[in-house]
This record gives structure tokens, sequence and C-alpha cells, in this order.
């Protein structure tokens, strides 16, 4: 295995002196976890909300880190421990490591976001061009201050194509991330209610999703979801930087790369589309139609680099759901099954709507039970958003509503008893409500902010009725 970095590299890259360290010695990893710190790994001792990188250098440096990236205080607080680079700030360095893994990079970059869908349009596309070059990608979501320049860090030298997510809760966040990544692509998913306590209005989480427009580099690409209120507000910003080369997708009906009615067949979604006279069929395996989009803007990235058609449409085709968004198992249960679909990883009024409609278009045996925790982080509105979720479920129709969190039970109160509802303030003894209630041929869904706590849950389900297929 090729090294990701030496010593004298990253020196050069931060500033820091070089110590008593080899300057060839080689690097092949970079992490901020002690707990998972590999031999040979740079260990980076960052400050986080909960804990300090600097508390578990030594024990990153026993497990084989070849060497830890710290604060000049930490270190002349120890000038005993060996190994150590020195830098002021040991994120900053982080994120000046991560900007000269990016500068000596050739190879495209893409970066996404989006109020809804980015993780998914991320895998997507990462999904499709793993399959025609070495591609690097954020993991998991790590899109914020340190997951960026993290993933930017750990990127190799060789890369063809580099797929990152960017994240923010607050205006000004993205600016500072896609400065770093100076990508070749920029996606916005969809405008839509997340972080709302944090802005005035969705103008301003639009506004804020923009700034990913800031840091393309010249002759870049935009790639537009079409599927919200707010696409002329991006293309007007993207207008006003200059940006004229935007590429829109979605279901509406004046997207350039426009989908037909979504068909759901054999836990299959496929739907016609049409992009500039040509037309063909997208089919991924997932159950949800907002997969679809995502498909499509991964195919559009194919076609950006002049990728085959048909072979995009046939690499899509290993686009499976990641956990916590939409993944489906299936379950033993008393020697037969039911089926879970793990959508607890993120919610919001638009993505639970979305999976509540999916829901009542799948195929199922038995009942149907939806397990729904708090969307967090919606401000003044989230009572409103909260109770307006009344429409869908009833239109589905379930046969038992297991509700978790604060927030919820003003959608209890609006359910007003049309649908069986048990409520709690949080997720403690839902298992064994669950397992009281359950049967086989059952249908049941997850779906919650992570904050939480619902893949925990998911979790214990996976222990108490293992997965007979994932």
């Amino acid at each position: 295995m090729a090294s990701l970095w030496t010593i004298d590299e990253i020196c050069r890259a931060t500033g820091a002196p070089l110590g008593n360290l080899a300057p060839d010695r080689e690097i092949f990893g970079v992490s901020i976890d002690s707990r998972t710190v590999a031999a040979h790994d740079l260990f980076v001792a960052i400050k986080g909300d909960q804990f300090d990188g600097h508390d578990f250098v030594v024990q990153a440096l026993e497990k084989g880190a070849g060497a830890a990236l710290v604060n000049a205080k930490f270190a002349q607080a120890h000038p005993e421990i060996e190994g150590l680079l020195v830098v002021d700030d040991a994120l900053q360095g982080l994120e000046q490591l991560g900007m000269a893994a990016r500068a000596r990079v050739s190879g495209h970059v893409i970066a996404i976001t989006g109020s809804v869908g980015k993780t998914s349009t991320k895998e997507a596309v990462r999904i499709m061009l793993e399959q025609f070059g070495k591609t690097h990608y954020s993991i998991k979501s790590f899109n914020n201050h340190w997951g960026v320049p993290l993933m930017l860090a750990r990127m190799p030298a060789d890369t063809d194509y580099g797929v990152f997510e960017l994240g923010m809760n607050h205006a000004d966040e993205i600016r500072h991330l896609v400065a770093m990544v100076r990508p070749h692509m920029a996606v916005i998913t969809k405008i839509a209610a997340a972080h709302l306590e944090n802005f005035p209005d969705l103008y301003g989480i639009a506004d804020a999703k923009a700034e990913i427009f800031e840091g393309l580099e010249p002759n870049g690409q935009i790639f537009l979801g079409a599927d919200h209120d707010y696409l002329p507000y991006l293309q007007g910003r993207a207008a006003g930087l200059g940006r004229h080369e935007v590429t829109t997708y979605g279901f509406a009906p004046g997207a350039d790369l426009r989908l037909g009615a979504p068909k759901l067949a054999d836990g299959q979604i496929s739907s016609k589309f049409c992009f500039r006279g040509n037309e063909g069929t997208l089919l991924v395996p997932q159950l949800g139609a907002h997969a679809l989009p995502n498909a499509a803007c991964a195919y559009l990235i194919g076609r950006a680099f002049d990728l085959n058609s048909d072979s995009l449409i046939d690499a899509l085709r290993a686009y499976v759901a990641p956990p916590g968004r939409g993944e489906v198992l299936e379950m033993a249960i008393d020697d037969s099954t039911f089926v879970l679909v793990d959508e607890s990883y993120n919610a919001n009024p638009s993505s639970m709507q979305a999976a509540l409609d999916t829901l009542a278009q799948t195929a199922h045996q038995g009942r149907i039970c939806v397990i729904l925790g708090d969307m967090l982080e919606l401000g003044e509105k989230s009572p409103e958003l909260h109770r307006a979720l009344a429409t869908p479920i009833l239109t589905l129709g379930p046969a038992q509503c297991f509700l978790v969190g604060p927030m919820m039970a003003h959608l209890r109160d609006e359910l007003d008893a049309q649908v069986p509802v048990d409520w709690a303030e949080n997720r403690e003894g839902l298992l064994s409500k669950l397992a009281n209630w359950l049967a086989p041929g059952d249908l049941v869904m997850v779906k919650g902010s992570n904050g939480i706590g619902l893949g925990a849950l998911v979790q214990v389900c996976r222990e108490k009725w293992p997965p007979v297929k994932v």
C-alpha cells in the first residue's frame, strides 16, 4: 500500500517544525479518533464539543500512530512526549493538510450540499464513479468544520474523482468549507426546512447553501435539483456570481433532465427520463422515489465527464440506500420475516413526507407501523411542522404509530386517536413495545433526527431479529 504522506510533506503543508522525526517517515492514514487510530497514522488532536484530542495523544502514539499533530500549548507542557508535530492550532493544521491534499490532486472534485438528500446523492455519485476510476469520498456524514478537512487530508494524490459532502447549521460555514474543497462541480439537492431555527426563513437557508458556488473552480459546473420552490432563486445566485454552467434535474416540468412518473416494483424504483433529446430509464434498488433525482444527478455528473450513457445507467443499478437513509432490512421473526425500513439517521418535514409517501406505495403482507422521532432544529415553527405530519400519516393509515420526543406530542394531539398512537418522551422501553406488537409480514419504518437516537433502536432490533437480507 502506498503511503499517504511523509513527515516532511506534512511539515511543509502545516508549517510544523520537523522536531525529532525522520522526514522520510511514511504516514498511511489520518485520524482524529484514538479509538480507531491505526499503525503509521497521523493522529490530529483536535478539540471537539465533548472531548479534546490532546487528552488521547499518548494513547494514540502507544497504538502505533506515526506522529501526532498537536497545539503548541500541549507540546510545551509535555516535552517528554516524542513524535509530536507542533502547530499553533491542530484544527487549522488539519485544514492546511487538507488543502495541500487538494492542491496535489489532478483529478475531478465534486462538492454536494442541500437541505435533504446530500448524503444519499453523494453515495449515488460515489457508487457510480467507483466503476470508472479511483474514487475518494466523504464517509458517513463527515461534512462539517472538522469532517471536510479530515476527508481532504485522507485523499490520495492519485485520486481520479473526489466526492465531498458539505453541511451547515449557520451562514458562512459552507463558504469556509468550499474554499478548501475547490470543486470542479457543485450540487445543491434541494432547499427545505432543516436547521430553520438558525435562519429567518428558507431564503436564508438557500443563501447559505448557495455559498457553495463561491468556491467553484473556474469554468466549474453546477447541478441543481429542480423539485423545490427555490430553484429560480439559486439560479439567480449562480448567475450573479457569473456562473452560467447550470444544469437542473428532477421531476419538475422545466428540468434539463426530466424524470417521468416513478414506478415501484420488486423493491426497485424506476423512471424514464429525457435529457437533451435523449431518453433512457433509471432503475435503482431502493423503495423511495426520492432516490431517482439522486441517481439523475449522478448520471449528469458522469455525462459531464463524457462517460458512456448506458454504462452510467448500469452503474447506478448498484446504488443501494445507505444505512439509516432508507435501508431495507428483512428481519427474522418466528420462522418468518418482517421488513424494517431504516430512516433513522435524519428527518425534516420534506424527508418525513417523502418517507411516508414511499411507505404508502410499498408492497407488504401484514400491517404497517411507523416509529417517528422529533425533527430537530426547526425553531419556533417546530410544533406546527410536527402537527402537519398528521395528513400524510392519516393518508397512510398505519396500524400503529410509536412517537418519540417532546415535539412529537404535538403530532399525537393532532392525530387525536384517529390512528393507534403510543407516545413517549424518549426511546426507553420502545423495543419491548414493538416486540409485543410485531408479527410476521409486518412493515415497520423508523425515522427521526439523529439526536433522538432511533439509530440505537434499529441496532437493538438487528440484534433481536437478525437480518436475513441486507
